[in-house]
């Protein structure tokens, strides 16, 4: 069992339960059993197997398998309790879970000594036609027979094919689909429709300009400014955002990434307890996408921010159940960021934000970081913080 400091054990045994089964919760359960190895912790999670969602644009390479961890691989590696149910944590629910210490799923009774939320962020969905993919077609489905399917009913001859959303998302799928259709030998044009004036626009320009270039050179068109109403047939609608001038586009598919909106959203001390009317519930913690910490600490909707929640929650509830009760603020900061640009290349910041990244370079550091992840799956805690 490995040091924590300011952790003097009460307890042989904790019953916990997360909520949640993405990379904050996996985080956590790594880290309990790190120091509590006979901890009795229930994943309760409506899906059946753990998803690397930051992989999902690569399924135009591999199987969507190989981004898969089923829960039941989890159980027997770690010796938890999956319950294939979701879980909804309105302010009433939490209340009397916080009284009760127990909570109901599928008539089954959890009781816990502590609860851990750790629900994800779902994806934006809107109304749409078949010709439309989103990122819960490519949770079912990998990405080469989502768009081979497609094509094979459009019209012969060069199609067009659009994205709309130049963020992080948008953009990994973009470059993913163009080397796609290259390998392939698909006739078709390809666009990026975005709401602001430059891709990426949540990071320096940097990381625009580097972007940009690299759409040139693969021939893929910009719409900047540009809103998405719809699509009709094979027809994107979209208007610009300065003029208000509203304009059709040929558009065989279309692939929607329009960011992320979490199902549930809880405030949290600097220690990760969930707040109700400004008083922390003791033995709730949250962390993840669904959680915004009220502390000096990153609370990005990314992975790397929900690993740090999920493995501080952990220690602060191990803390919390013992002696001295002297709990960890959440301080991380995000230490650099990688977008994919495709099979070979991708951009990033490292250290400061300023500091762009790209190439060969930055997809050695995205490759690193998500070795570290899969270390953590494997039982291997390899993160200094």
């Amino acid at each position: 069992m490995s040091f924590l400091p300011f952790y003097v054990p009460r307890h042989k045994q904790l019953k916990i339960v997360i909520a949640g089964g993405g990379y904050a919760g996996i985080a956590a359960l790594v880290t309990f059993l790190r120091h509590m190895p006979n901890a009795d912790i229930t994943i309760v999670d409506p899906r059946s197997h753990h998803l690397k969602i930051t992989h999902l644009h690569e399924t135009f390479r591999y199987p969507l398998e190989d981004f898969l961890v089923p829960f039941s691989v989890l159980e027997d590696r770690f010796g938890c309790h999956h319950v294939c149910a979701p879980l909804i944590p309105e302010e009433c629910n939490l209340r009397q879970w916080q009284n009760d210490k127990f909570l109901t799923v599928n008539n089954e009774m959890l009781e816990f000594d502590y609860l851990l939320i750790t629900s994800g962020s779902a994806v934006a969905q809107m109304d749409k036609a078949d010709n439309i993919v989103d990122l819960h077609d490519f949770m079912a489905a990998p990405g080469s027979s989502l768009l081979d399917g497609l094509l094979d009913t459009s019209v012969k001859g060069e199609r067009s094919i659009s994205v709309v959303g130049g963020g992080a998302t948008g953009i990994q799928f973009l470059f993913e689909i163009a080397y796609f259709l290259r390998r392939q030998k698909i006739e078709s044009k390809l666009r990026l429709i975005h709401d602001a004036d430059r891709v990426l626009n949540q990071f320096t320009t940097g990381f625009s300009t580097y972007t940009q270039a690299r759409m040139a050179d693969l021939d893929i068109d910009f719409y900047p400014d540009t809103h998405y109403y719809g699509q009709r047939a094979d027809t994107i609608l979209l208007e610009e955002n300065e003029t208000g001038r509203k304009f059709n586009l040929p558009s065989a598919m279309s692939f929607l990434f329009l960011g992320k909106k979490p199902e549930t959203f809880l405030f949290a001390n600097a220690f990760g307890q969930v707040m109700i009317e400004q008083n922390p519930l003791q033995n709730i913690f949250t962390a993840g996408d669904c959680s915004s910490y009220h502390s000096f600490g990153s609370n990005t909707m990314t992975a790397q921010s929900a690993v740090r929640k999920g493995k501080l929650a952990a220690r602060n509830i191990l803390r919390h159940s013992g002696s001295l009760k002297l709990l960890e603020p959440y301080l991380h900061r995000d230490l650099g960021y990688v977008v994919s640009l495709g099979p070979t290349e991708a951009v990033g910041w490292l250290a400061l934000e300023g500091n762009v990244v790209g190439g060969v370079p930055a997809l050695l550091i995205k490759e690193v970081v998500e070795a570290q992840y899969d270390l953590l799956l494997a039982g291997i805690d390899t993160y200094l913080i």
